[in-house]
């Protein structure tokens, strides 16, 4: 059982994920959090990782530190997003089971299920069906590190735990187009058509695929719930279980932004999965449900892009 002062290791601390994971723990209270940016800690580094942990010595870990990206990102550079993923995982797993660490909270992504897996996608559909091709290599590194998880829970005992969420977003996502998803890539490109005065703004496939939004402070709320109340051995998945279809989203984020032109869809540029939805009955039964429904979170996360436009990741 986690206590107010434990000390807390947040890796990823700068990112979409554990920004709002910090947030979240200060907010309930754990103040003693340990953060590192990558220029201090580099975790593909494995002797880097092992000094800091017997330096440090946290009692518990989440470990929200990844190498990320969309379709684009991940089509290009699919040996690095494999590689920096798994060292990562392999070193601060490998240490928080060295240096004794009492709870570890492993953040994975609802890429790693098949994808044609039965909609809502259940904690149990993983390994069982081909995985989408876009971003195989991350969904690969992330079915590792949750296996080793539950490999380190099932010989040794550790309270190792595993999260899946699903799509993301709100403060301090990544805008930079060429490596962003689908969000906040929608939301640049209809605040920069606005301000240009164009007539038109490009996006990608066809708009039919479905997708389910979570926003990011629910996300972190989920997890530190995770951390004070879950100790089992199999995933859980956090979500809303409600879905979208990219055009609606497109709509939705077209009416937030006030951009008034047309949507052009480029039909020649991939899709992705077909459907994605997630089957959040084992979190709803641990007594939890998200807060902020889809058109709130637009709105909250457009906000802080106006605001922060000169301090955001373009």
């Amino acid at each position: 059982m986690l206590k107010k002062e434990d000390k807390i290791y947040v890796a990823g601390h700068r990112g979409l994920v554990g920004s709002a994971i910090v947030r979240s723990l200060q907010a309930k209270g754990y103040e003693n959090i340990v953060m590192r940016t990558h220029r201090e800690l580099d975790l593909v580094d494995q002797a880097a990782v092992r000094a800091f942990f017997e330096k440090e010595r946290p009692d518990a870990v989440v470990l929200a530190a990844a190498r990320v990206g969309g379709i684009n990102a991940n089509n290009t550079a699919p040996a690095e997003f494999a590689y920096e993923n798994m060292q990562i995982q392999c070193n601060v797993i490998e240490c928080c089971h060295r240096f004794r660490v009492k709870k570890l909270l492993f953040l994975g992504s609802t890429c790693i299920y098949p994808r044609m897996a039965p909609q809502p996608i259940p904690e149990d559909a993983l390994l069982t069906g081909p995985l989408e091709e876009t971003n195989e290599a991350y969904a690969i590194a992330k079915i590792a590190g949750l296996e080793m998880c539950k490999f380190y829970k099932r010989q040794y005992g550790d309270d190792f735990i595993s999260c899946m969420p699903t799509n993301l977003y709100g403060p301090h996502d990544n805008y930079e187009l060429s490596g962003s998803h689908v969000m906040p890539a929608m939301i640049r490109k209809f605040h920069e058509a606005k301000l240009s005065g164009a007539h038109a703004v490009e996006l990608w496939g066809t708009g039919t695929p479905l997708r389910e939004f979570l926003y990011v402070d629910d996300m972190a709320d989920a997890c530190v719930f995770l951390l004070e109340n879950y100790s089992g051995e199999q995933h859980v998945n956090i979500g809303t279980g409600k879905e979208v279809t990219i055009r609606q989203l497109a709509q939705i984020v077209k009416e937030t932004v006030g951009f008034e032109g047309e949507i052009v869809w480029n039909q020649d540029m991939p899709d992705g999965t077909p459907r994605k939805l997630t089957n959040v009955d084992k979190l709803h039964g641990l007594g939890w449900t998200h807060k902020v429904e889809l058109e709130e979170g637009v709105k909250l996360a457009y906000e802080w892009f106006k605001e922060n436009v000169d301090s955001a990741r373009l």
